[in-house]
């Protein structure tokens, strides 16, 4: 089943990347953008679209990365916390379980 799902994973990749290659063959055309005072070389339609996604989807996996450390972070100190209570509510019950 596995070796199933890396072939279809294969596939799925090589048909993007045949579909962004179609894609930037039809695109050719060259285009500057003008940022406010800052104007960029001539490129192809379809390297700006593909740059765009690019930079994208590195920015999405920045912010991922960002909430995921802050979330290993938050729960270790949860888990301090969860550990310092448990120890607290031990250290209280002993005197009580050695008098009965």
């Amino acid at each position: 089943m596995a070796g199933l799902q890396k072939i279809l994973i294969i596939l799925l990749v090589l048909f993007l990347v045949l579909l962004a290659l179609v894609f930037s063959l039809n695109n050719q055309m060259a285009v500057s953008l003008n940022f406010l005072l800052f104007e960029t070389a001539p490129h192809g339609v379809a390297i700006w679209i593909i740059m765009s996604f690019v930079i994208g989807a590195l920015i999405g996996v920045l912010l991922t990365m960002l909430a995921t450390i802050r979330t290993s972070v938050s729960r270790r100190q949860l888990q301090k916390r969860l550990t310092r209570a448990e120890q607290a509510l031990e250290t209280t019950r002993n005197p009580t379980d050695r008098t009965t």
